[in-house]
């Protein structure tokens, strides 16, 4: 790793004062990241501030064998509790308790792997877990973030301490820029400054409300300090947002909870379901080394993957509710869509879908969905299999918490 201590102090200051050159020129986001979801694995969900090297050396070698990679998966993000104290010049280190090897060793392995390397960081002067964090030190730590090789950063909001958030967000989207190492900034702001109405010239994407939590429909209060969303609350809270996601700027429900164990299988598959409806980020956060077949399928599900990662960049949208089933509409490019018909209730729902019962409209996209005037083939996106066309009535079992996904292909 390249030492800053080895840098005369006369050629850092004037490194700095081209950086703030290079920010106020160009005081702008790189726009060729993220045109579709992010996806990756995140060490929080899992592994909180218990994580080191090898555990990341572990988890790269199982997203590459595991076939995650193949799927999609491309950054793993080293969340809260990696930073070590600044040195004598004020930059940024790496806990060498945690990463013997130092930071730009795993970098190189993880880039060697095919897979992209994320880091984490906040506004405050100490992070979420009481770590060294960026106030102050922007672009003295885009510099190094460049330097270990970066490609993601999040960028978290504890002990903000009142101060602006477009302004914190915008200083670090201009520090990125000014190192000069594309970097998709991923704002983790949880929603409270309203980040969708500003975010898209500031980040590629911005968390809509607080942490997630491993259950279907619940709040977890720790104690009264803050709140944490089951997987329920957090989808009710993106219903109106859909108009400022797209691509390059996506709203960020959080990350995925497959797989972490307090979720039943058909829980596992409507939430991720769910995020891909809603092209959200598909950030893992599961345990890849004890993860089973089921959970690998959901995860990997290429056809459900691919309602994510759709070029057209549109939300879905809930069009009606029936006691516990919703149904739900996604436009894709070239004139494709995808029905979600979603069973929020604790008992299986027989249901009976009339395809020219009514015209569907986008008002968002100005589609229009008319099975009146052309028969789509159906697709079963979990069954895998062909299923029949848009002439016939539609019929199926809808299990408890689970869904019937189906693309509409012309």
């Amino acid at each position: 790793m390249i030492s800053c201590r080895s840098i005369p102090v006369s050629l850092l200051l004037s490194a700095f004062a081209a950086l703030l050159v290079s920010a106020n020129c160009y005081a702008q986001k790189f726009d060729s990241l993220a045109l579709t979801p992010p996806m990756g694995w995140n060490t929080y969900n899992t592994f909180a501030g218990r994580f080191n090297e090898k555990i990341i050396h572990d988890m790269v070698d199982l997203i590459v064998s595991s076939g995650m990679k193949d799927a999609g998966y491309r950054y793993i993000i080293i969340d809260d509790n990696w930073t070590g104290a600044r040195d004598s010049l004020g930059f940024l280190t790496v806990d060498r308790e945690r990463f013997p090897s130092g930071l730009r060793a795993l970098s190189d392995y993880i880039h060697a792997s095919g897979l992209k390397l994320g880091l984490y960081s906040d506004v405050g002067y100490k992070t979420c877990g009481g770590f060294t964090a960026s106030r102050g030190h922007e672009f003295q730590d885009a510099l190094m973030f460049a330097r270990w090789g970066c490609d993601y950063l999040k960028y978290d909001w504890c002990n903000a301490g009142g101060i602006n958030a477009v302004g914190a967000y915008t200083t670090m989207r201009d520090a990125i820029r000014a190192a000069g190492r594309p970097m998709v900034f991923s704002m983790c702001e949880w929603g409270n400054n309203k980040p969708w109405e500003w975010g898209a010239s500031v980040g590629h994407l911005w968390r809509t409300t607080g942490d997630i939590t491993a259950c279907w429909d619940c709040i977890d209060t720790h104690g009264g300090a803050y709140n944490s969303w089951g997987v329920m609350k957090i989808l009710d809270m993106q219903h109106p947002l859909r108009a400022y996601a797209g691509p390059g700027h996506w709203n960020d429900p959080d990350m995925l909870e497959v797989g972490n164990g307090s979720l039943t299988l058909g829980e596992d598959r409507a939430h991720f379901t769910m995020w891909a409806m809603l092209a959200a980020p598909l950030i893992a956060g599961n345990d890849l080394r004890t993860m089973s077949k089921d959970v690998l399928g959901i995860l990997t599900n290429r056809e459900v993957i691919a309602v994510d990662q759709d070029s057209l960049g549109v939300e879905g949208f809930r069009e009606s509710t029936a006691d516990s089933l919703e149904t739900w509409y996604k436009p894709l490019a070239h004139g494709d869509w995808v029905v979600c018909f979603f069973n929020r209730g604790s008992g299986p729902v027989d249901l009976a879908h009339d395809w020219n019962s009514h015209v569907i409209r986008d008002d968002l996209t100005k589609s229009e969905l008319r099975c009146d005037t052309h028969a789509y083939r159906l697709r079963d996106l979990w069954a895998g299999k062909n299923t029949g066309t848009t002439g016939r009535t539609f019929r199926a079992t809808v299990p408890p918490h689970d869904v019937v996904l189906l693309r509409l292909e012309r």
